[in-house]
Order: C-alpha cells, then structure tokens, then sequence
C-alpha cells in the first residue's frame, strides 16, 4: 500500500477515533474489552480503507465499519471479544487517552441501551451522534421510514426501561 494512502487513514483514524471509542463503549463492559474491540475495529478500518471509494463520508462509512464489526464480535462471543493479533501493520496510531467523564453522566442510559437488541443499540448510537435519519438509514443499511419506526419504539422501548 502507498505512503500516501497509509498517512491519509492514519490522519482520518487520529481525528475521528473517539467514533470507534464510543462504538467499543457501547458494546464492551470493562476497558479490556474495549481496548480489545478498538483494536480489532481499527484492523476492519485499515483492510476495508484502499475499497473505500469515498461515496459517503468518512465517517459515516467508519459507523458503518466499526458497528459491523461490533455487532459481529460481540454475536460471536458475548463473554469475551475475540481479536486477531496487530502485528505486520506498519503504523503507528497516536492514542489519546479517552476521557469518558460525559459517559459516566450518562451511565444509566448506558445501563439502559446495554437491554437493547444490537440494532436497536446501534440506532441509539447513530441517534446520540446527531445523525439525521437518511444518514441512520445509510449506514444500517435500511429504509429511512424504518430507521423512523425503529427509533419511535426504542424511544417507547427506554422510557419503560428508565421509568419501570
């Protein structure tokens, strides 16, 4: 792979990370687990990237990436995220310490969204993250009046789980 397109992903992960931090605390329960995920999500970046033809943005193709990914471990082993090990890959990713203190403000809706099923958890993210609903709907890979739906009754679906 060329220098260029090595150091155009490097640059793209470096800026947008936090995405795949909050993907990995959305579906990880201890930092183990999420160091292990950011890992095996960031190897999925770096194989799928020279097909990345830029027909969406960045970072809507890294949701969709990352989510794939996440929900594919975490349905293979609930217990444990599997990873494949990182070395041979030839860059180094300057890491910045994840400060999680809004997520600890909002760790019961954490606690919450953790009951959902891993679409259902995966429109709640892409929700939190601003994301309108064609947007929704691009990255899951359904119709906007579903994500609609779908979003209506996880909305129904949290109310009775925060207020039983």
């Amino acid at each position: 792979m060329d220098k260029a397109l090595e150091n155009n992903f490097v640059d793209h992960l470096e800026k947008h990370q936090n995405i795949v931090h909050k993907i990995c605390r959305m579906y990880t329960h201890d930092q183990e687990s999420h160091n292990d995920l950011f890992q095996e999500i960031t190897i999925q970046l770096w194989k799928a990237y020279p097909k990345f033809r830029g027909d969406a943005k960045f970072t809507t193709w890294m949701y969709r990436v990352g989510l794939n990914t996440a929900i594919t471990l975490y349905r293979k082993s609930k217990k444990r995220v599997q990873t494949q090990e990182i070395e041979g890959v030839q860059y180094k990713l300057r890491a910045r310490e994840y400060d999680d203190t809004e997520e600890q403000q909002l760790k019961l809706m954490y606690t919450a969204v953790k009951q959902l099923n891993d679409i259902e958890k995966a429109l709640v993210f892409l929700y939190l993250e601003d994301k309108n609903y064609s947007e929704i709907s691009e990255t899951l890979g359904i119709t906007e009046v579903n994500a609609r739906v779908k979003m209506n009754r996880v909305k129904t679906k949290l109310k009775t789980i925060l207020n039983p």
